[in-house]
Formats: structure tokens, C-alpha cells, sequence
């Protein structure tokens, strides 16, 4: 039958079944071949075919037997760090690289300056991707995964509109893999992080989720949107830009204030100038220094410092007003916060709930989980890196396979 007709020929229903094992082991750790043959609902015979092809690739190894229960014990399989993604991560002034296991583990990461304007930044990215894999000759580099700000056509590696004027239309992808003869993959930040979470978190709300919102909260604010475990990306791949939604108005006289945005009164830029001037100290827009400072706030917060407590409970609170409206437009059953001031979340998280509709009859925020990233601060990085595992987690195949010859001749 023909691949037209949407039926799939038996290598592959092994490729869609392969992908299905390798996710199971992604999201839950380590499992026995009787684990992966009950959560996927594959016979034990599938499935003892379809990992043994994946140990014998060096995709899978044994990790040690499980704990008894009066049979003979099975033996647990794992993914394999022996393949790695390196991962960049494009920021004001600064690159930051990494290198990162199908676990998700990051094994390191090096940051190195970079120009602003993209005809300048793109060489030197090249000039430390090369340097920084030179360590790693011996493993199986899948390929170059890189997070971008701004509007992102994943499809074809183009940063449409990036953070800064000079990204304007910049083939990122195709430029970094001529110069790197490595596969690139190119995304936004924020729906990298989002994938993470879900992919490789150990929140198991998130994981269970069928919609999934990431709030990345910095100097500006993005929300990633996971339906179904996949990405939600618009038709022209700007979804989840709500840093521009109006949350607060002053009115129609100038005097009072006009229309002010979620990231205007909820980013951490927000939070910096608010208690700067309830403090009468200046913030500074630098990126290491502002950061610096929320830590801060929210110790001072923390310990009961009455105008730290102040700065953040207006932040919070628009953070709050902000997510809710979202929260309602896509009937999301779970939300995931990664912001600096997760620094102070038990306040944090208080102050949002406090924005949130009562009444048990509000079945929407009821059962909604609100968690703060479980990556620690790398969920962009740790999506960027693992997009050249996307082929094996969803085919069976690495990316690399299937383009090392169009790079070859390149």
C-alpha cells in the first residue's frame, strides 16, 4: 500500500513503536522490558525485539535488575549516554554552548561573548561550536541545536524576528551547518523550554498533561503551549507571544496612564524598577546584574523585608492576572513557571493562586497544577540540545543517519 494513503508499512510501525519504547525511557528513567511492554501495551515479544536491536545500536544499555517480587527479577534498560546534542543558546552579548545526553543530562557548558549584529555573532558561534566538540570525537555528536528569542520558522532554521534589530531574517540553520558540517536545528527559546519540561521534567502533572503552559518570565515574558505532548506553534509560528497582552489600564487621559502589557508589569525588568523605586536605587538593564538583583529581592523577601515584599507581591500579582487570562483562553490543566523569582516561590506561588477565580464550581482551576520548572534554569538549553534526537523519539532513526550524506557533499 502506498505511503500516500497514510498506512504505514511494517519498518514502519517498528519505527513508531521503536519511538514509542525510547519515549517511555525519556520521560519515566529506567524500566524492565515487562514495565515497557505494560505502559506501551506492545506484546513482551515486540518489545524484546525492538531492544535488543537498540542495545546492539548503542542507543539502550542495561542498567542493573530490578527489585523482586517473588519471580525473576528483570533487567532495567536505559537510554545510552554515548549519544550526544550540543546546544546553543543565543543571549544579549553572550552564547552560551552545551553538550547533553538523550537523558537530558547536561555533561557541560562553556559561555563564550559574541557581537550583537548576526553576521558577526553566526562566525563566532561557528568558531566555539568547533572548538567545543573537538572533546567529543569519540561520542556520537547527533547534532547543533540552537535557542533563539523572538519569532522562530523551525521549519526552515530562520530567525524571523529575533530580540535584537539586526536579527531580522537571518538563516541561522543553514548558515551554522555550512560552517559546522554538522545537522542544525534552530527553535524559540521558550517552546524549547516547554518541551523540555515535558519531555525530560520529573513533574508528573506535566507529564500527564494534556495542555501544558511554560511561562518563561525574564526581561520579557513567553508562554511555550504543549497540547497532547506537541508543540503549539500558530500558523506563522508566533503562539504564546502574550508578553503583549494589555493586563492594566489607566485610563483615557494621559495623565493616568495608558495601556500597559504582561511583561510591562510582571517581567523581571518590572520587578527590578518597581523596587528600584520604592528603594530610590537605581536597576540596571544588564542581564547578569539584574538577575543578581531579583535574587536579592527575594531573599530580602523571604527574611520579611516589608519593601522586598511589596516589589514582589505586585509582580506576582500581575504575573497572577496575566496567567489566569491564559489559563482560561486554553483551559490549561497544568502551568509551569521558570522566572528568577522562583528564588521566593512559596511566596510566589501564593500570590499568583490569590489571582486565580474561587469556588469549587470552576472545575478549570480546581484541578490546575502550578509548578515551578523542574530544570532549574536549563529547560532552553536542554530542548536545544536534544533536537536532534527528535527523529529517533518519534522514528526509531537518528537525524544524523538521515542527513550525514547531504552534508557530506556540502
Amino acid at each position: 500500500m502506498s505511503k500516500g494513503n497514510g498506512i504505514l508499512r511494517p519498518k514502519g510501525v517498528r519505527g513508531v513503536n521503536c519511538g514509542a519504547i525510547l519515549q517511555l525511557l525519556r520521560q519515566y528513567g529506567p524500566l524492565s522490558r515487562a514495565d515497557l511492554a505494560r505502559h506501551s501495551g506492545l506484546s513482551e515479544g515486540s518489545v524484546s525485539r525492538i531492544t535488543s536491536e537498540l542495545l546492539q545500536r548503542q542507543i539502550l544499555c542495561e542498567d542493573g535488575t530490578e527489585s523482586s517480587t517473588g519471580g525473576r527479577p528483570g533487567t532495567r534498560l536505559r537510554l545510552q549516554d554515548l549519544h550526544l546534542g550540543l546546544g546553543v543558546e543565543f543571549g544579549r552579548g553572550e552564547a552560551r554552548l552545551a553538550s547533553v545526553t538523550l537523558s537530558g543530562k547536561i555533561l557541560e557548558t562553556v559561555t563564550v561573548p559574541i557581537p550583537s549584529r548576526p553576521e558577526d555573532a553566526l562566525p563566532a558561534v561557528a568558531i566555539a561550536i568547533r572548538k567545543f566538540s573537538e572533546q567529543y570525537r569519540k561520542s556520537h555528536i547527533e547534532g547543533i541545536g540552537v535557542s533563539a528569542r523572538g519569532i522562530v520558522n523551525n521549519r526552515s532554521g530562520v530567525v524571523e524576528f529575533g530580540n535584537l534589530p539586526e536579527w531580522v531574517s537571518i538563516p541561522v540553520r543553514e548558515w551554522l551547518q555550512s560552517a559546522v558540517k554538522m545537522p542544525v536545528y534552530v527553535d524559540n527559546n521558550v517552546r524549547l523550554a516547554a518541551i523540555a519540561e515535558y519531555n525530560y521534567g520529573n513533574l508528573s502533572e506535566v507529564r500527564n498533561s494534556r495542555c501544558l503552559l511554560f511561562a518563561k518570565v525574564d526581561d520579557g515574558i513567553g508562554i511555550g503551549i504543549v497540547l497532547d505532548g506537541k508543540l503549539y506553534y500558530g500558523p506563522h509560528d508566533a503562539a504564546g507571544e502574550f508578553g503583549q497582552m494589555v493586563i492594566a489600564d489607566g485610563g483615557d487621559s494621559a495623565t493616568a496612564g495608558g495601556p500597559q502589557s504582561f511583561e510591562e508589569l510582571a517581567s523581571s525588568n518590572a520587578l527590578c524598577e518597581y523596587y528600584g523605586e520604592l528603594t530610590g536605587v537605581r536597576s540596571t538593564s544588564r542581564t547578569a546584574e539584574y538577575r543578581t538583583r531579583i535574587r536579592k529581592i527575594c531573599q530580602l523577601a523571604v527574611s520579611g523585608d516589608a519593601l522586598a515584599l511589596k516589589a514582589l507581591s505586585r509582580t506576582s500579582r500581575y504575573l497572577g492576572i496575566g496567567l489566569t487570562n491564559v489559563i482560561w483562553g486554553l483551559n490549561a490543566d497544568a502551568v509551569v513557571v521558570d522566572a528568577p523569582i522562583n528564588d521566593a516561590w512559596p511566596l510566589v506561588v501564593r500570590m499568583i493562586r490569590d489571582q486565580f477565580p474561587k469556588g469549587e464550581e470552576i472545575v478549570t482551576f480546581r484541578h490546575l497544577a502550578l509548578r515551578p520548572s523542574s530544570l532549574g534554569g536549563e529547560a532552553a538549553m536542554i530542548g536545544a540540545a536534544t533536537l536532534p534526537f527528535q527523529g529517533l523519539f518519534t522514528s526509531g532513526e537518528t537525524n544524523r543517519s538521515n542527513s550525514k550524506k547531504s552534508l557530506g557533499a556540502a
